[in-house]
C-alpha cells in the first residue's frame, strides 16, 4: 500500500466510499484517487500542495476558471436566503428561471420559441429524445421514431442518450444501445478518409452514407440526426469543410429534425457565441451545459422552435398535460448563477477573448505536429485534440493494450496538466480565461511530457 492508500488516509476512505463515474475500479482500488482541494484561475492544486494547470476546463466547464469568481458565490447565497428552492410544475416558476430563459433565448444563433431546463447535458438530450417522439405523435406520424447519431459522437449517459453516444464504452455491457439509434459515419478525415480522399470527398461521402442509411430504414421512420458542432468526448473531432452542408441538406430533404448538442461548444468554445454559429448549423433543437453556469453549479436547457413547441403545445392540450420535468430543473439557485454567468461573460467580452487567444493555442499544438508522436493535431478556437500515433508514415496507432494513451496521461500528470487522454487523443479545452503565457505554459508541458512518452515507448519496445 502507497503512503497516499494508508487505510485513515484520505483516498483510503475514498475507495472503501465512491464508485467513480469513467475509472477502472481495479485500478482505483489499487493505486486511489487524485485528490484537487482547491484551484485559483486556471490552476488547481492536490491535497500535497502541487500544483496542475487545467487543460480542460474540469470537464469542458469551467469557462471562468476555479475558485475565482466571488460574485457567482455571492449570487448563490443571495438567492438561497431569498428562495432555496422552487420548481416549474403546476403553472409555478420564478423570477430566475424567467430571466434566464429570455436572455437564452436572446442569444440563440438561430430563432427559437422555448426553453426547457434540466439538470445535465444527458438530461437535456434526453428531453429532446422524448419530444422528438411527443411532436411526431402529435403530427400523427407514429412510425417516425428512429434517430441517426454518429460513431463517436457524445450525446449522455442516460439509456436513451448512452445510446446515442457512438462510443463502444458507454454500451458495452448495459446492452446498448437501445433498438430505434442508428450510427452513421463519423466525420474524422484523418482516421476514415480512403487513401488521397479530399476533405471535400470525404464530406460528401459521409453524405451519402447518411442518405443511404435513410433509404434503407424508410425516411418515413426516420425522426432526427444529433449532431455536436465538434466532437469533444469522442476525441475532439472537427468536421472537415462543406460536412454540415452537406448534411443539413439531407436532413431537410427528408424533413427530420437536426438536433445540435452545444453542451460543450456552446457559450465560446468554438470562437463564437455557439458551434452553430461556427459551422453555418440551423437547429429545430438546441441543448446546452457546462459553460452555462461555468460548471459552478449543475444546469442545462434545451431549446426549441415554434414549430416543435406549437406541436408539443396543442397535444398536451387535448391530453391534459405535458407529463414531463424534474424536480431539480430549472432550480433557483442555478438559474441565478447561470444568469450571472452569462452576464459575465458580456461584461468582460469573454467570448471575444477566446477568439483572440484561441488561433496561439491551435498554433502552439501544431507545433507539435513535427514530434515522432504525434500524427494529428486538429481544433477550433478553445478547443484541441493532439493525437499520438505509432507509425506516422501509415498512421498506425498503438494497440490498446500497449497502454500509450495511459501512459501519457501519467506523464501529463508527472509534468502539471491534467487533460483528458482518450484513447490516444490528448483533448484540450481550458477555461475561456486562459491567457497566452498560460497556453505556452501548458503546452511547454505537454510537450515534455510528449517526449517522456516517446523514451517510455522505446524502452517497452513498442517503436
Amino acid at each position: 500500500m502507497t503512503l497516499a492508500m494508508r487505510p485513515n488516509s484520505t483516498a483510503a476512505r475514498d475507495v472503501r466510499s465512491q464508485l467513480h463515474p469513467y475509472t477502472n475500479p481495479v485500478a482505483h482500488e489499487a493505486h486511489g484517487p487524485l485528490i484537487i482541494s482547491r484551484g485559483d484561475g486556471v490552476w488547481v492544486e492536490d491535497e500535497d500542495g502541487k500544483r496542475y494547470i487545467e487543460g480542460l476546463a474540469g470537464l469542458w466547464c469551467t469557462a471562468l476558471g476555479f475558485g475565482a469568481e466571488e460574485r457567482l458565490a455571492r449570487t448563490a447565497y443571495d438567492q438561497m436566503k431569498a428562495l432555496s428552492f422552487y420548481h416549474g410544475f403546476g403553472h409555478k416558476t420564478h423570477p430566475p428561471a424567467i430571466a434566464l430563459a429570455e436572455r437564452l433565448l436572446e442569444m440563440a444563433p438561430v430563432p427559437m420559441s422555448k426553453v426547457f431546463f434540466c439538470n445535465s447535458g444527458s438530461e437535456a438530450n434526453d428531453t429532446a429524445i422524448k419530444l422528438i417522439r411527443f411532436y411526431n405523435n402529435a403530427l400523427g406520424r407514429p412510425e417516425k421514431k428512429k434517430i441517426i447519431s454518429r460513431t463517436k459522437a457524445y450525446h449522455g449517459v442516460t439509456l436513451a442518450t448512452a445510446s446515442l453516444t457512438g462510443l463502444p464504452a458507454n454500451h458495452r455491457d448495459f446492452d446498448l444501445p437501445m433498438p430505434g439509434v442508428l450510427h452513421t459515419t463519423c466525420p474524422h478525415h484523418y482516421r476514415l478518409a480512403a487513401p488521397s480522399e479530399s476533405e471535400e470527398d470525404f464530406a460528401t461521402r459521409c453524405a451519402d452514407d447518411l442518405e443511404a442509411m435513410i433509404q434503407a430504414e424508410g425516411p418515413d421512420t426516420v425522426a432526427a440526426f444529433f449532431a455536436e458542432p465538434v466532437m469533444g468526448a469522442g476525441g475532439v473531432i472537427v468536421p472537415p469543410p462543406t460536412y454540415f452542408e452537406k448534411i443539413q441538406a439531407v436532413l431537410k430533404r427528408h424533413d427530420i429534425l437536426f438536433v445540435v448538442d452545444e453542451v460543450i461548444c456552446g457559450f465560446g468554445r468554438t470562437g463564437h457565441p455557439w458551434g452553430c454559429q461556427t459551422f453555418g448549423l440551423r437547429p429545430d433543437m438546441i441543448t446546452m451545459a457546462k459553460q452555462m453556469s461555468s460548471g459552478y453549479l449543475p444546469i442545462s436547457a434545451l431549446m426549441i422552435n415554434d414549430a416543435i413547441y406549437t406541436a408539443v403545445r396543442d397535444n398536451a392540450g387535448r391530453i391534459g398535460m405535458f407529463g414531463h420535468g424534474y424536480t431539480y430543473g430549472g432550480h433557483p439557485v442555478s438559474c441565478a448563477v447561470a444568469l450571472e454567468t452569462l452576464t459575465i461573460y458580456a461584461e468582460r467580452d469573454l467570448f471575444a477573448h477566446a477568439a483572440a487567444v484561441g488561433p496561439h493555442l491551435q498554433a502552439r499544438l501544431r507545433a507539435l505536429a513535427d514530434h515522432p508522436l504525434v500524427g494529428e493535431v486538429r481544433g477550433v478556437g478553445l478547443i484541441a485534440g493532439v493525437e499520438i500515433t505509432r507509425d506516422k508514415a501509415n498512421r498506425q496507432p498503438f494497440e490498446p493494450a500497449q497502454g500509450a494513451g495511459l501512459a501519457l496521461g501519467r506523464f501529463l500528470h508527472q509534468r502539471g496538466v491534467i487533460t483528458r487522454v482518450i484513447g490516444e487523443t490528448m483533448a484540450f479545452s481550458p477555461p475561456l480565461i486562459i491567457g497566452m503565457a498560460e497556453i505556452d505554459t501548458m503546452v511547454d508541458r505537454v510537450a515534455a511530457a510528449l517526449d517522456d512518452t516517446l523514451a517510455w515507448s522505446r524502452t517497452e519496445g513498442l517503436l
